[in-house]
């Protein structure tokens, strides 16, 4: 169990960057020598030096003939930062145990090939799926060029997230709303329909200390958003609102003149899987939906909804028309319903939040 254990804190290590390294990797590393940890480091943020260089220079001279151990494959290529494979070879490292390779595809092996080519000897596999869950956003992005999506939503026992006067605040307790600032802070960007913006003009900012605020993205087909919305006037972060080939050219360029960035997606409504590919080429690696119903639904038809956080509410509201947080035109048959699997349930505060994964979404885990 001694490779796991090491490895093991090398994920936890890693963890600490959660949020603060896109476009890249959460990665984390160990030097052991002699049966103990003699150094440890984790990659930080994009264009520093990744986990490898920061243990080797915690480690020095003490790292000859160490064995290190690292959450993922040791890139081979130039990027914002030299290779580290090459770097662990120049340390005169013995070993490395690598928890997954690399699906990367500018590195895809070719990491390992340099350690092993140096006469270092290479295990892959330690703890893989647990290396592969953390870094869900990352393999999702370089593998399908488009980012991950977690769709939160809160409601009540019976599945309402209004009253039938629309009152909805606060359905959640503060707990819950808590976690949802801190699903805010770890991902690149937050989106939100347009029916949203004109209901609540939301902020859709971070609110805890030292928060990250997202990137704000709307989806207004007509580009309908009010030029006085808070989102558009805070400076808090950046603005992308996604309108039609149809929307009108004097409001799209009023948008604009605030600062908005404008993606053109589609003629009628917006194409979701092409804003999600002009997200990813923009380095957007995560997005965290919290559309109304019809969004959701739209997501949800698209496939581009990989997990899904519902915080559910000991409350009953009752009315056959209010909203609940998955509407549009519903799905017909139960076949073709989003199914969640590897489920999760924990009491937050007076809350039950249920997390899952949409089954056969494609994210390679």
């Amino acid at each position: 169990m001694t490779d796991e254990k090491f490895m093991a804190e090398a994920l936890r290590i890693a963890k600490n960057a959660e949020g603060r390294v896109s476009p890249n990797p959460m990665v984390g590393a160990v030097i052991v020598k002699d049966g103990r940890i003699i150094a440890e480091g984790w990659h930080r943020k994009a264009g520093t030096p990744h986990a490898e260089i920061h243990a080797l220079n915690m480690a020095g001279s003490l790292a000859k003939d160490s064995t290190m151990y690292v959450t993922l494959e040791p890139c081979s290529h130039f990027g914002r930062t030299p290779p580290c494979a090459n770097k662990i070879v120049d340390a005169g490292i013995k070993k490395v145990v690598v928890a997954m390779k690399d699906p990367n595809p500018l590195v895809a092996g070719r990491g390992i090939e340099i350690l092993r080519a140096a006469g270092i000897e290479v295990e892959v596999g330690i703890l893989e799926s647990e290396a592969r869950r953390l870094n869900e956003v990352f393999l999702k992005y370089i593998t399908k060029k488009i980012p991950f999506v977690t769709a939160k939503f809160a409601c009540s026992l019976d599945g309402k997230i209004s009253t039938v006067t629309d009152e909805s605040q606060w359905i959640s307790c503060e707990e819950s709303r808590n976690f949802v600032h801190h699903l805010r802070d770890i991902n690149d960007g937050i989106m939100v329909g347009i029916g949203t913006v004109l209901a609540d003009n939301p902020s859709l900012t971070t609110r805890i200390d030292n928060g990250k605020n997202p990137v704000r993205i709307v989806v207004d087909s007509m580009a309908r958003t009010p030029l006085d919305s808070k989102f558009l006037n805070d400076g808090a972060a950046k603005n992308i609102i996604a309108v039609t080939s149809n929307a009108p050219a004097e409001k799209i360029s009023a948008l604009q003149n605030l600062g908005a960035e404008i993606i053109i997606a589609g003629e009628n409504q917006v194409d979701l899987k092409i804003l999600m590919q002009e997200l990813a080429s923009r380095e957007i690696t995560s997005v965290l939906l919290e559309g109304g119903g019809t969004l959701n639904f739209s997501m949800f038809r698209a496939g581009l909804i990989d997990k899904v956080f519902a915080f559910v509410a000991p409350k009953i509201i009752g009315g056959k028309n209010s909203l609940t947080p998955v509407e549009g035109g519903g799905f017909e048959k139960l076949a073709d319903a989003a199914e969640l699997e590897n489920l999760t349930a924990e009491k937050i505060g007076s809350d039950i939040l249920i997390c899952g994964y949409v089954k056969n979404f494609e994210n390679g885990l």
